[in-house]
């Protein structure tokens, strides 16, 4: 496989591979996190600096450990340039923000949420324990693979092997995040709001003001974004204009692609 056809996924366990094990164990989770963000099979040299800049953004707006996380991917796009599996320095776009706000947020019973808590809805919260356990299983199953594969004394071709051992890395990599996620997440309770303006966890139903389309999304944390199933980041453009207004409400959603005009039609809980 030549440098311009090497996957993330690929490029990442070249990359750990090569690093010391006192270094690799903390890094693992956070390059495999990267790589599934982009997606394993996708090409190394495929990815663009406004991607990389995009995954900053958001992982700085989602993340309190985001500076350390940052360093660590930034460490690894350095090497990809070096080793010529991508065509670019992408470590430079890899920027973090200057200041981050540590206010308060307040829910809709009054209780103050600590801002770096997760809030997640009970069904995200639920999906994601569900997603562990199976994780957990399957990662069992590998160790029993990579144990039959080790029975193979030829380590130079034994491939069962290393393809058992980089998909567990990937597995405990998810399960560390998951496991950190549901641990500092704060559920959000509707069923005390007495409030109809947007909040996460709601399903709203928009208006394009200019083609008269209408649309739902439904309005979760980062962790629980679903573009399949129209569930969109309260951090997204379209989520920072709609959260706290009203039914009836005309907002404006400001987006890399222009400025788009919507009205509210309706709120679900």
């Amino acid at each position: 496989m030549s440098s311009q056809e090497l996957s993330l996924g690929d490029a990442a366990g070249q990359y750990l591979v090569g690093l010391p094990p006192e270094k690799r164990g903390p890094c693992q989770p956070d390059i495999y996190r990267f790589v599934r963000w982009f997606g394993e099979k996708r090409p190394c040299s495929g990815l663009t600096p406004a991607e990389v800049a995009n995954y900053a953004q958001r992982l700085s707006a989602s993340d309190t450990d985001y500076l350390r996380r940052l360093e660590v991917i930034k460490a690894f796009l350095i090497s990809a340039r070096k080793k010529e599996w991508s065509k670019v320095n992408l470590a430079v776009h890899l920027k973090a923000r200057k200041e981050r706000s540590r206010r308060r947020i307040s829910s809709k019973q009054g209780t103050a949420i600590q801002a770096n808590n997760i809030l997640l809805t009970a069904q995200g919260y639920h999906d994601m324990e569900s997603e562990l356990e199976t994780l957990r299983n399957k990662s069992s199953e590998l160790i029993d693979e990579i144990r039959r594969a080790a029975a193979d004394k030829d380590f130079r071709e034994n491939v069962p092997l290393q393809a058992a051992r980089e998909q567990r890395g990937l597995l405990e990599g998810r399960i560390i995040e998951l496991e950190a996620t549901l641990k500092s997440a704060a559920i959000i309770d509707k069923t005390q709001s007495t409030t109809r303006k947007v909040s996460v966890g709601d399903s709203i139903v928009i208006c394009d003001l200019s083609s008269g389309e209408e649309v739902c999304y439904t309005l979760v944390s980062t962790g629980e974004v679903n573009p399949a199933k129209s569930k969109i980041s309260h951090v997204s453009p379209i989520g920072k204009a709609l959260i706290n207004r009203d039914e009836g409400e005309i907002v404006e959603v400001v987006a890399p692609a222009g400025r788009a005009r919507y009205q509210i039609k309706k709120i679900e809980r």
